[in-house]
């Protein structure tokens, strides 16, 4: 018998059980193996399948957990459902505020994301500086090319975003013997060190040998990495975008690789995902990974577990973590 908790938007002190015969809350999930995976770790949950791609499956659901990855164009669905809770998978949440529907409490998934796509990062940093792009192709051709390559140590990297992610960027990085200079909106102080605003980056940029672009895309971000920021790079100096496409101007991007000037790491481009005959596929200079930072077996674990501390704050009428937008 399930036995459930009353009902109350989200953020707010949920009334105490009145009876067992109060409903259980009801969390739709985009797939039925989210269902197996939930499953035995709550009690008191109705789970339906909703991928919000046709009609609700109830009038009222609790939880609403979309598809991953979260695409914004189908929030405007949920005018159909009175819902406690938006629970996306994604960390980022750039066009979502535009198409939800009023009344509705949006959580991001921070801390399932950070840990592979820091992962992703040291990977694209290494490949990039030790050359392993061409021994791959020179395997694939039986060719011995030896190369002399930079190294990660001794190198100082400019950190553009200091959250979750430029936080745990930055874990992997200092012990490859790196200075890491980290860059936030605004200038503060961290446990870890003094953080810059970005009102100090034009004198930052000309020191960095790598730039990493870890923050999220919004309209200071936008266009950020752009010709003028570009050109104060220094010379065979390596960006790295994990961030978002847009926050890198396509254009002065694809100057800069093609006179040689500059090195470039993307999981990420604009446009996305990037159609074939695209230049950046030819840019010299340039690997690219197709947007799979978060794309890692730690990924289900460890939204389970966020989607699990959403249901059980909920039951106990406790405010959700990771609350980014109220429409």
């Amino acid at each position: 018998m399930h036995v459930g908790t009353g009902r109350g938007r989200a953020g707010q002190r949920r009334r105490p059980r009145l009876s067992a015969m109060a409903q259980p809350l009801v969390v739709s999930l985009p797939l039925q193996e989210f269902v197996g995976l939930l499953k035995p770790h709550v009690h008191d949950v109705d789970f339906v399948l909703w991928d919000l791609s046709g009609p609700a499956p109830r009038s009222e659901i609790d939880i609403v957990v979309p598809p991953y990855p979260t695409r914004p164009e189908i929030f405007p669905r949920l005018s159909s459902v009175r819902t406690r809770l938006v629970q996306s998978g994604s960390i980022g949440f750039d066009g979502v505020a535009e198409k939800l529907p009023p009344g509705v409490v949006f959580a991001n998934a921070a801390s399932v994301h950070e840990t592979s796509t820091a992962e992703l990062t040291l990977a694209l940093i290494l490949a990039s500086l030790r050359g392993i792009p061409d021994f791959v192709r020179a395997q694939d051709a039986g060719r011995w090319a030896p190369q002399t390559r930079p190294s990660l140590a001794d190198s100082t990297v400019l950190l553009l975003g200091y959250g979750g992610v430029g936080k745990a960027v930055e874990a992997r990085l200092l012990p490859f013997e790196t200075r890491v200079v980290r860059v936030a909106a605004h200038a503060r102080a961290e446990e870890s060190g003094a953080v810059h605003g970005m009102d100090e980056l034009d004198a930052l940029l000309p020191e960095a040998d790598i730039v990493v672009l870890a923050m999220p895309l919004n309209a200071s971000s936008r266009g950020l990495a752009d010709a003028a920021f570009l050109a104060r790079m220094k010379d065979g100096a390596l960006l790295v975008n994990i961030a978002r496409g847009p926050v890198v101007v396509t254009d002065a991007l694809l100057a800069e690789l093609s006179s040689g000037r500059l090195h470039a790491a993307l999981d990420v481009t604009d446009p996305e995902p990037l159609p074939a005959g695209h230049p950046l596929w030819k840019a010299p200079n340039l690997l690219i990974s197709p947007h799979v930072g978060g794309a890692s077996d730690a990924l289900f674990p460890r939204l389970r577990r966020l989607i699990v501390e959403q249901i059980e704050r909920m039951q106990r009428g406790e405010a959700p973590v990771n609350v980014v937008l109220r429409s």
